[in-house]
């Protein structure tokens, strides 16, 4: 079967991104379909393609995939006229592929939901199979987070919500949320399917060369946040416990924000306005060099802005690359992973907006090493237990492919 993938983000591990349609693409292609996989240009991530666009877009294969990379830079840092405008190119370039070139089957994922325009079309003027997969419910986050107001863009967004869904024969929801919220909108439980973010076990586990940034001792307890430096992520909840921290004394805990986004300034500058030598910012790196940092690190940071929407509605990269490296994970918000991390007791679920209750456990990881490590030694058992990408890019491919139940 020739698969038609449309993502505007994509990257391969070459970049600073999540790898999911690159490892996705690449179980298509062993199970012996052909893959297309049709992007933009993104900030944090490498598609792998190093020649010169002609008329707007390069081609050529990375790793077995066909990729198709339109010359349209995307940055989290961009204004929203900008990244609207860069959705709506990116849609019309992938709607005059979707008309014109060989396939079978047409895959969409979001974010953006534009994404799912260009498959849209692939259903309705050429008839072909198209499975949308939902990485984050919109309208509703950008709505619960303010960041879109006006209500002719929000509700265009719910007409485009809708009509992706249901031109959809089948969906993949991230999360538990997600697979409520697409089910809300009318679907079957028959069409859906919830196949979350996986672990790289074989990227991650035991990986070489581990280290730390200048100004991070051996003893230290070094708390890693990695992605995307934006409102949604929340990160002054980060710079209100490193304060917390410092108040008392604990110059031995380091918190670590490697990555770069819209609000990474203003989170430097806040740093430094408040003296926080307990904080370090870094740029963002590709996998390998990641799985030596987390390597190096004694505990994830997973960490995003206190909006109902993300509770069951998001499935985060960062959290499986942490336990796929073995590493416990401070969570600050309730929800389903807040949940697991819980139950399976693999970190420390804080409340959110609560400095003092983050910075008490991250005392409590400091100062109780044996329990850290009985922590990180249960994040690996759910990473390989629950959350292998092996074993869920298998069931994804099954499902998408073929539409063969999970």
């Amino acid at each position: 079967m020739r698969v038609i993938y449309f993502h505007q983000h994509f990257t391969s591990p070459a970049g600073a991104g999540g790898i999911r349609s690159y490892e996705m693409a690449r179980r298509l292609l062993h199970h012996g379909h052909q893959v297309t996989m049709v992007c933009g240009r993104y900030g944090l991530g490498n598609t792998g393609l190093d020649g010169p666009f002609v008329r707007g877009r390069r081609r050529g294969m990375v790793d077995g995939i066909d990729v198709v990379e339109f010359d349209l830079s995307y940055s989290n840092r961009d204004g929203l006229l900008k990244r609207t405008g860069t959705f709506l190119k990116y849609a019309w370039g992938s709607i005059k592929l979707a008309l014109t070139e060989r396939y079978d089957l047409a895959f969409a994922t979001s974010t953006p939901l534009t994404a799912g325009i260009p498959a849209i079309a692939a259903r309705w003027l050429r008839g072909k199979p198209f499975v949308f997969e939902v990485r984050d419910l919109w309208p509703e986050l950008p709505r619960e987070m303010g960041v879109i107001t006006n209500p002719v863009i929000l509700w265009a967004m719910g007409v485009l919500e809708y009509v992706s869904y249901h031109s959809a024969q089948r969906c993949v929801a991230l999360s538990p949320g997600i697979a409520r919220g697409i089910a809300q909108r009318g679907i079957s439980q028959e069409r859906i399917a919830s196949v979350p973010n996986g672990c790289d076990i074989e990227i991650f586990r035991d990986a070489p060369g581990a280290w730390r940034p200048d100004g991070v001792a051996d003893g230290d307890l070094l708390a890693v946040f990695t992605g995307t430096h934006g409102p949604a992520n929340g990160l002054d909840a980060v710079l209100a416990a490193a304060t917390v921290l410092k108040k008392r004394g604990r110059g031995d805990i380091k918190l670590l924000l490697i990555g770069d986004g819209k609000l990474k300034p203003a989170l430097q500058a806040d740093a430094a306005a408040r003296d926080l030598d307990n904080v370090l910012f870094h740029d963002p790196v590709g996998k390998s060099r990641l799985a030596g940092l987390l390597a190096g690190a004694d505990l994830g940071l997973q960490i995003l802005a206190n909006v109902p929407a993300f509770y069951y509605g998001t499935s985060p990269n960062k959290f499986f690359d942490y336990i796929a490296a073995g590493r416990p994970v401070l969570n600050n918000y309730p929800g389903w992973l807040a949940e697991m991390i819980t139950e399976t007791d693999c970190g420390f679920a804080v409340p959110p907006d609560d400095a003092e209750a983050f910075a008490d456990a991250l005392e409590t990881a400091a100062d109780d090493r044996a329990a850290l490590k009985r922590m990180g030694t249960n994040a690996a058992r759910l990473a390989e237990q629950r959350f292998d990408r092996a074993k869920l890019a298998d069931q994804w491919v099954a499902w998408v492919t073929e539409g063969k139940r999970l």
